[in-house]
């Protein structure tokens, strides 16, 4: 038998190597940030060369009449309202699922795994073609309106309503004379809290770093997201400073870090709340 101490050594290791590997891009933009165009591809990439980063975000939010600060607005805009709409959808349906017998409901909750599986790429054609139809191509609500909707977390909302909000809880409100809604906002909701936290953080992310929809159903560029204005300005290498490009991606992380931070007490919560019942 080995020490303790050596047993342990080799999975620290790996989980050194494994937080490496995925720290090394983050490290590399955070360098590339503070670079000059010149200096980005003349020095040392995983290490500092003239420090430009004060110049460099002058020129980003200067570039264009200052438009990447209305892009990363607009990404704001889709990604808190979106996520906070999916969030309360996605609550409201996983409670419905959990916790009410009604015909159909195996079938209703079958369909939504079966909507998991599907791609969200795979459904832009279509909202394009029905947006065209009713006239919200190149509106925000073309970003917004999809976004609503989300499997995932209604599959999340349900599974975990299941285990976190008592029947016997919500018989004894509805005994005091509660109302179903007043029941499921005064004590489903709080019980559901660290599930709401993460179906709001993943959707938060994923209208973020959405994409193609903003591609395909935006055509006024103010109206663009931050990623898709990154995007328009790395096409056009003959007019393009990189080191703007690069600064422009370190700028938009910021806000996914600080979702992250806002939100874990939540779950901290969540894990502790869990503990006390146990």
């Amino acid at each position: 038998m080995l020490p303790t101490r050596r047993r342990g050594l080799l999975p620290a290791s790996l989980m050194f190597v494994a937080g490496a590997y995925f720290l090394m891009p983050l490290w590399w933009l955070l360098i590339s940030s503070t670079k000059s165009s010149t200096a980005l591809f003349s020095s040392q990439p995983l290490w500092f060369s003239h420090f430009n980063l004060v110049t460099n975000l002058r020129q980003l939010f200067t570039m264009d009449d200052g438009i990447f600060g209305r892009w990363l607005l607009n990404s704001v805009l889709y990604a808190g309202v979106g996520a906070a709409a999916a969030t309360l959808v996605s609550a409201m349906a996983g409670y419905a699922l959990a916790r009410y017998a009604f015909t159909g409901r195996q079938v209703v909750f079958g369909v939504i795994l079966g909507a998991v599986l599907l791609p969200s790429s795979l459904l832009v054609m279509p909202l394009y073609l029905l947006f065209s139809q009713i006239g919200l191509i190149n509106t925000v609500w073309s970003v917004l309106i999809p976004t609503v909707a989300s499997p995932f977390g209604v599959y999340l909302a349900r599974v975990y309503a299941a285990d976190a909000v008592p029947e016997d809880v919500l018989n004894a409100a509805r005994m005091d004379g509660a109302g179903e809604f007043r029941i499921f906002f005064t004590i489903g909701v709080r019980m559901m809290t660290p599930a709401l936290a993460t179906i709001f953080l993943f959707q938060f992310v994923g209208i973020w770093n959405n994409f193609f929809l903003p591609l395909v159903t935006l055509n006024d560029h103010r109206l663009w997201p931050v990623t898709l204005g990154i995007f328009s300005w790395n096409s056009q290498p003959q007019t393009l400073y990189y080191n703007v490009v690069v600064t422009g991606c370190l700028v938009s992380i910021f806000p996914l870090v600080l979702a992250f931070v806002l939100l874990q007490r939540f779950w901290r919560s969540g894990l502790t709340s869990s503990a006390v019942k146990l």
